[in-house]
């Protein structure tokens, strides 16, 4: 790290609900937010946005005649860009900085306007504009009417975190002050869901907790997909309105024998997490906030490189058992509740896990993400 740097908000809409307070009431219950959804070759185990934060969804499609055209992703990120930016006291005259990443992108409207193209032979006039990769975060900056730097990218799984990364090297090089860092995803789409279940990571069956995230003995892969977006206000130096701080980051990206693996023991995390704790001691972490998607390899070999790292283990935990996997946001909604555990000063477990340790305090969370091609970071953040 050159300079401090706070995150002055935090702000999400995803199954939790549309509001920090919402999000940390449903983490006190044991509930998952999992439902079944149809689709054309029968139900599928989701995680949806709550019926209120749909609705908060059209109302914003609506309220601006070029929005109609704009995919869910773009949207779920322009309304938590509006309140992390509100919640941070930021306006357009701050020209702040962007970078919104995404696993997928438009997914909805890519396969709708493909659909029609197979039909017709001819594509739609706005079908290139509406799917690129880079309209999440034009369209964030037009919403917000800000000008500083925008960036988007996809770095799957990984991506989110990606996003605070830049923000980070933005701030450190003096190039900004402040950045809105986070990711956005609506992967709730049939295409999107067979390649999931062609992979054979997907849960297949309905159970009490359906996607058992961190249950190391599990026999079959759980990984289940949500949905939503999740965004971070950064600003250079140790803010009084701080809701953390970031003390440390790592990143790695390990070479792969298969397209979508990592190796058994993650060499990847084991690299980002080294350079993330810099010159802390393994035994100042608190909490680790697992990627730990559901998978077996995926869960297992991430607890390995943990177990190779940490001589002590500190207490570790997952919020995909809760809220499914949203791909590209889910390393901010990661970072989301670690920002609440700091805050209220509460360990948030997992229900169906055995025997499992919770912190005697928590000054110092670690929060992982890891993307197809072995992509890897890790963010330290802590309390003071």
């Amino acid at each position: 790290m050159q300079k401090p740097i706070s995150i002055t908000a935090i702000a999400s809409i995803s199954p939790l609900g549309i509001t920090l307070d919402e999000a940390w009431k449903k983490y006190q219950n044991n509930s998952h937010y999992i439902t079944e959804k149809s689709f054309q070759n029968g139900n599928t185990l989701v995680a949806e946005l709550s019926k209120e934060a749909k609705q908060e969804i059209e109302a914003l499609r609506k309220s601006d005649n070029k929005y109609k055209s704009l995919d869910d992703t773009v949207l779920y990120a322009v309304y938590a860009s509006r309140q992390a930016t509100k919640q941070a006291k930021w306006s357009g005259a701050d020209n702040f900085g962007i970078n919104i990443g995404s696993s997928r992108g438009a997914t909805s409207l890519f396969e709708s306007y493909h659909k029609a193209f197979i039909i017709n032979q001819r594509a739609k006039t706005l079908s290139s504009p509406t799917t690129t990769l880079g309209n999440i975060s034009s369209w964030v900056a037009h919403d917000l009417q800000t000008q500083g730097p925008e960036i988007s990218h996809s770095i799957t799984c990984s991506t989110a975190l990606h996003a605070m990364l830049n923000g980070i090297a933005w701030i450190n090089s003096s190039m900004c002050n402040k950045f809105l860092v986070g990711g956005s995803e609506a992967p709730l789409t049939p295409f999107t869901i067979a390649q999931m279940k062609a992979l054979k990571i997907y849960a297949d069956y309905n159970q009490s907790y359906p996607c058992r995230a961190l249950d190391l003995d599990k026999k079959h892969n759980t990984m289940i997909l949500g949905e939503g977006s999740s965004m971070a206000c950064l600003e250079e130096g140790k803010k009084q309105n701080a809701l953390a701080f970031i003390s440390g980051y790592g990143y790695a990206t390990e070479i792969l024998q298969h397209n979508i693996s990592i190796s058994s023991d993650a060499k990847c995390f084991q690299k980002s997490m080294k350079m993330a704790l810099g010159k802390i001691s393994p035994n100042e972490v608190d909490v680790i906030v697992m990627h730990a998607p559901g998978t077996i390899k995926g869960d297992l070999s991430e607890f390995k490189a943990i177990e190779t790292v940490f001589e002590t283990i500190p207490a570790l935990t997952s919020n995909k058992w809760k809220l499914g996997h949203t791909f590209g946001a889910s390393g901010m909604l990661s970072i989301e509740l670690a920002v609440l555990m700091l805050q209220n000063q509460q360990f948030v477990g997992i229900p169906y896990l055995e025997n499992e340790k919770t912190p005697n305090k928590i000054d110092n969370i670690l929060v992982n993400a890891v993307g197809f091609g072995g992509n890897a970071v890790s963010i330290l953040l802590s309390k003071n």
